[in-house]
């Protein structure tokens, strides 16, 4: 999103109904019912332009990338590099060589765990993340202390589903060797304070991988004011094609990982005697990468930049604040979540209903949301509760949508109750 200007609101109203525009499945209908897309949590709708890149890619100049000999290569190959210097500007990194492409932030908080992990964490170490963790940021350090034999600390998280950082900050000890935290909750919305999360991390030598999936829709993100080591979030999540993830990582510590994957790109040299491997970021690339899905997604970083943030998050929070007063007002409904920080997530229940019922029924009125317990088992089992429905907003939603959301929880109420 563009952050250009310093004014601290912006200077014309923000125009949704323009904006919406651009995303053509927003012209869908559902059962004969307009679509309200409350899933945006799961992944983002996608703006022409992204549809366009994609397209104009396979007609015009699909190719492999890197060393091939002709025309059509180079284009790709420029495209390709192009998108990663824009992700490089969009996270404020340093170099764009601490950019690694992966199919999602999955397998990027897969790749640290594999590379960084079996080669930093030793028996006797540990591990912190929180309880609120989506289990991709659950399992992979649970096996890897498994298999290290180390410690996997959980800092607690109150009722109110934020992080207590007293608790957090008790856990750090030296020998910590990772923190990994979610930068936003997917499943509470909660906005956690990731830069104290950092400073108390490096007080004791610990590393720091952030899981921005549910952060970089919504503000701008800079790494080099985090200070973070790694940061990690999927293209899908940010109005790109799915099966595109981001890896940062700072330059010096990803010299020092060994690769994740063998084979194709990240290979400099091969003999029966040796292999020499590739340079960055080349040397966590393994295979051929998905060169549509890095162009969607730096084409949708270009749609972002035509935004402007100031409006944007203004608009999300106009959101997210009318649809807690609802909320609030709704006759038996519960909020899981009430965090003083969080972003544009309505996590609840309905007294009596299951949540699948719920979304099932919403469905059929043309509303989209999420239900379950959304990857994140642990907190639900800390709240006693098996999931629940999660409305999740974006910036092409508007007020009407959320009005539509609770007059089809109206109706639901009243078939289910």
């Amino acid at each position: 999103m563009n952050t250009s200007t310093t004014a601290s609101a912006p200077t014309t109203p923000f125009d949704v109904e323009r904006i919406r525009e651009d995303f053509p499945i927003l012209k869908r209908q559902i059962d004969a019912q307009p679509l309200v897309y409350l899933d945006n949590g799961a992944t983002t709708q996608k703006p022409q332009s992204v549809l366009d890149a994609i397209e104009h890619y396979y007609q015009h100049y699909n190719s492999n990338v890197h060393r091939g000999a002709h025309c059509l290569s180079d284009e790709a190959t420029h495209a390709f590099e192009q998108a990663r210097e824009k992700v490089r500007a969009f996270l404020n990194a340093r170099h764009a060589h601490e950019i690694i492409w992966t199919k999602g932030t999955t397998e990027s908080i897969n790749l640290v765990a594999a590379s960084f992990g079996k080669a930093e964490v030793q028996a006797g170490d540990n591990v912190v993340i929180s309880a609120m963790e989506h289990h991709s940021n659950i399992v992979p350090w649970q096996m890897l202390c498994e298999q290290a034999g180390a410690e996997l600390r959980i800092a607690p998280v109150n009722a109110k589903g934020e992080l207590v950082f007293d608790g957090y900050s008790a856990l750090l000890d030296s020998r910590t060797r990772l923190v990994a935290m979610a930068h936003v909750s997917n499943a509470l919305g909660t906005i956690n304070p990731v830069k104290k999360i950092v400073e108390a991390a490096q007080a004791v030598g610990a590393k720091v991988l952030l899981d921005g999936a549910q952060a970089v829709s919504h503000w701008p993100t800079d790494v080099q004011a985090l200070d973070c080591d790694f940061y990690v979030f999927s293209s899908h999540k940010l109005f790109g094609p799915t099966g595109v993830g981001i890896l940062y990582g700072k330059e010096a510590l990803l010299n020092t990982m060994p690769p994740y994957q063998f084979g194709g790109e990240m290979i400099e040299h091969v003999s029966f005697k040796r292999t020499l491997f590739n340079q960055l970021p080349y040397k966590f690339e393994a295979g051929t990468p998905n060169i549509a899905g890095a162009i969607g997604l730096g084409a949708a970083i270009d749609y972002l930049s035509t935004l402007e943030s100031t409006a944007v998050m203004a608009h999300e929070a106009e959101l997210i604040k009318y649809a807690h007063e609802r909320a609030i007002a709704f006759d038996g409904l519960t909020i899981v979540g009430e965090a003083e920080q969080k972003t544009s997530v309505l996590s609840f229940l309905i007294d009596g209903t299951h949540p699948h019922d719920v979304g099932t029924l919403l469905d059929q009125m043309g509303v989209a949301v999420r239900t379950g317990h959304h990857c994140a088992m642990p907190i639900m089992e800390q709240f006693g509760i098996p999931g629940t429905v999660r409305a999740s907003f974006s910036f092409y939603n508007t007020l009407d949508e959320v009005d539509a959301l609770f007059t089809g929880l109206e109706k639901v109420r009243s078939m289910l109750l």
